[in-house]
């Protein structure tokens, strides 16, 4: 017997549901790229969404968009920023910014890695240490993630900025927000962030396809000396006049449709309402989980609570168990998708989106279909059922006037 006929649940931490006013948006003719009124309309889009960009990173620094995924967000990054033979320091806290480092090497960059537990966040202290023994000032610039999606975990920004401060380092501070751009605070230019790169397929609830850099006037300064610049990712070429220059060629017309009509409901909806829904369904997650892991079958990855992400929970197997037969049971009988593990936890976990593009009713049928599967799969007992009451609760609790 299948219930998956319906609405199918995508629970994967990118790319995450479109909204359908989204998709409505793209569903239109192409329009000429040149001039004309078609032009002139693809002009005002690029200019207000470079705009509003700023206003989402928290910055008044420059933004760009990339045709790429994250990683080619990345790559630009990198490559406007640093030159061969210069040294970097990747704070490890899961897979992504150790993958971000991988990408600086191949590009010739040395790479330096603050070995991290994928159970915990980056220490601002021993990052700290490792900037107060680099006594010659070797490392250029720190890479790190706000969130990550293979292991969970939230870092800490603003600490991570003030051990940097306080060991009196002149390295940029290079943050990825894939994972937590529209999702939780982003403070770009508060929290003395020098480079930031985004994704459209998360947060800001657009098909993959775009990504984001944003960069202050330090990282500006730096770029005029990188010697890793090429046409494509150049923030030079792409400062210029011309409109095709703000893609280096051909504009993706009908992602530019769709990011336009993601932001207007963002700002319409207002950041930081967004970003207290994210915090209610993660804890209406994290909730439902806190009764599951009773159970013996499975924990939270990270294991200090303040830690854990509010766009995707991270469930480590115990002992011999696998995902698949719950990732199976969820999309094949109840119509629901969730995320694999990922790196490290390939093959030992699975994980639960709450991120862009999602509601409430959305999260508890997430949530109340993998009890479903749990409890037929016999991975929870009578002490460990009532997740989903759990979870309920607490949405009642805290919208309770």
């Amino acid at each position: 017997m299948t219930l998956r006929s319906g609405r199918q649940f995508l629970s994967i931490p990118g790319p995450t549901t479109v909204p359908d006013e989204v998709l409505r948006a793209m569903h239109r003719p192409a329009i000429d790229i040149y001039g004309g009124e078609g032009g002139g309309e693809l002009l005002d889009i690029t200019i207000s969404s470079l705009k509003d960009l700023k206003t989402i990173f928290r910055t008044q620094g420059d933004t760009y968009i990339y045709v790429a995924n994250g990683h080619g967000a990345w790559e630009g990054s990198v490559a406007n920023v640093l030159s061969r033979g210069d040294t970097i320091l990747v704070l490890e806290s899961g897979r992504f910014a150790v993958g971000w480092g991988e990408f600086a090497r191949n590009m010739g960059v040395n790479v330096e890695r603050l070995q991290g537990d994928w159970r915990r966040a980056v220490d601002p202290q021993k990052v700290e240490d490792a900037l107060r023994a680099d006594t010659e000032g070797r490392i250029k610039a720190l890479l790190v993630v706000q969130i990550d999606t293979a292991s969970g975990c939230v870092n800490d920004i603003p600490a991570i900025r003030a051990a940097m401060d306080a060991a009196g380092h002149d390295a940029l501070l290079m943050v990825d927000t894939i994972a937590s751009l529209a999702c939780m605070p982003f403070n770009m230019d508060e929290w003395g962030v020098d480079v930031a790169v985004g994704g459209s397929q998360k947060g800001l609830m657009t098909p993959p396809g775009l990504s984001f850099v944003a960069a202050n006037a330090k990282a500006k300064e730096r770029h005029q000396t990188a010697d890793l610049r090429t046409s494509y990712w150049d923030w030079s070429n792409r400062d210029l006049e011309e409109h095709y220059r703000k893609y280096s060629g051909t504009p993706p017309v009908h992602l530019l449709f769709g990011l336009r009509k993601a932001m207007d409901m963002i700002l319409e909806e207002g950041l930081e309402n967004i970003f207290e829904r994210h915090k209610l369904l993660a804890g209406a997650t994290h909730a439902a989980v806190e009764v599951w892991r009773q159970g013996g079958s499975f924990d939270f990855n990270i294991a200090e609570p303040s830690e854990r992400s509010c766009s995707v929970t991270t469930l480590r197997l115990h002992d011999d168990l696998r995902p698949e037969p719950i990732r199976a049971f969820c999309f094949d009988r109840l119509g629901v998708t969730l995320g694999l593990g990922i790196g490290d936890l390939s093959g030992k976990a699975f994980r639960i989106a709450h991120m862009g593009h999602v509601n409430a009713p959305m999260m508890l049928g997430t949530l109340g279909s993998l009890e479903v599967a749990l409890d037929s799969l016999g991975l929870i007992d009578n002490v460990s059922k009532g997740g989903i009451a759990q979870a309920t609760a607490f949405l009642a609790d805290a919208l309770r006037t």
